[in-house]
Order: C-alpha cells, then sequence, then structure tokens
C-alpha cells in the first residue's frame, strides 16, 4: 500500500519519526515521503542519516500552527502520519498556551489541510496519557482524539488515531491500518 505513494510525517525528526521512515525506506518503495518539522538541525542530521535515500525525501520546515504552510505540503500526499506535538509534561504544564496551540490547534489544522488537500488518510498518535488524564497534555490528548474522532465520524472517515504506549505497538497499529506487515 506504501509503494509509490507519497507520505508526510509531521514532527518526522521525532524519535517516532525516524523509527517510522527508517521502517518505510527499508521496507518499501515510496514515491516521497515528506519530513515536516521545524526542527532544521534535526532535519540536517536526519537528511545525513538518510543520504542513500536522498531522491525519496525531501524535508519541509514547518509548524502544525501554520496552516497555510501544511496545505503547500500537503499538495500531492496520498498519507500523513501526524506525531508533531509537545509532549514534555513539564514543558506543558509551563507554557499551557503554547501547548494547546500546537497540540489543539495544530492537530485541527492537519484535519482542515488533509480533508481539503485530498489526503486519503491521516494517522495521528496520541498518549496513554489521554486515558484518565491529570495533566494539561493528557487533557489535550483526550480533546486531540474526540476532535479527530468527530471530523472523521462528521466529514470523512479517513482519521485515525492510535494510543502511544511503546514504539513496536504503535508500528503495529500504523501496519495494520496501512495494510503492511511489521517484521519483528
Amino acid at each position: 500500500m506504501l509503494n509509490g505513494k507519497t507520505i508526510l510525517v509531521t514532527g518526522g525528526t521525532g524519535s517516532f519519526g525516524n523509527q517510522f521512515v527508517t521502517y518505510v525506506l527499508e521496507n518499501y518503495d515510496p514515491k516521497k515521503i515528506i519530513i515536516y518539522s521545524r526542527d532544521e538541525y534535526k532535519q540536517f542530521i536526519m537528511a545525513n542519516k538518510f543520504k542513500k535515500y536522498g531522491d525519496k525525501l525531501r524535508f519541509f520546515i514547518g509548524d502544525v500552527r501554520d496552516k497555510e504552510r501544511l496545505y503547500r505540503a500537503f499538495d500531492g500526499v496520498d498519507y500523513v502520519v501526524h506525531a508533531a506535538a509537545l509532549k514534555q509534561v513539564p514543558a506543558c504544564e509551563y507554557n499551557p498556551m503554547e501547548a494547546v496551540k500546537t497540540n489543539i490547534d495544530g492537530a485541527m489544522n492537519i484535519v482542515d489541510a488533509a480533508l481539503d488537500c485530498g489526503v486519503k488518510r491521516v494517522v495521528a498518535l496520541s498518549t496513554d496519557k489521554a486515558v484518565n488524564p491529570i495533566n494539561l497534555y493528557g487533557v489535550q490528548n483526550l480533546f486531540l482524539i474526540s476532535c479527530l474522532l468527530q471530523q472523521m465520524h462528521m466529514r470523512e472517515r479517513r482519521m485515525y488515531v492510535f494510543q502511544l504506549y511503546v514504539m513496536e505497538t504503535l508500528l503495529e497499529a500504523v501496519a495494520l491500518l496501512f495494510h503492511f506487515s511489521v517484521i519483528s
């Protein structure tokens, strides 16, 4: 299902993004993988790490808060894996409005851009902190799940949310969604 497809990974320079990109490049022949993140240094490191796949990778500097930039990045994209978020609980607690702008507003920008640009499928990563949340990050993830599920039911059934427990479990969940198998 990923062969010949264009995949965009928000927060693509993070730990999940690196794992996902590695897996896809080693097991499939995508047309292109777009790494969308706001960290130019991590993009530089990742570009060097995946140098042998240079023709398959594109790096977009951007923030999920910037809807216009997302629309440009989503042009021609088949699948989006949304992994961008402020995830450090202390930072979210100390900077709550910044966390809301990224984790909630940014996620809704992903939904709008994906639907408007004809993206076939979106996978959004969440966390176990959304179950009975006790902090701002957990509440934001619970809100994210609710908003994405609402959009999925009200508009089109292309939005999926997976809770992030461990990397292997998440890769298996994404594999099921994209109809490929994870080799242990």
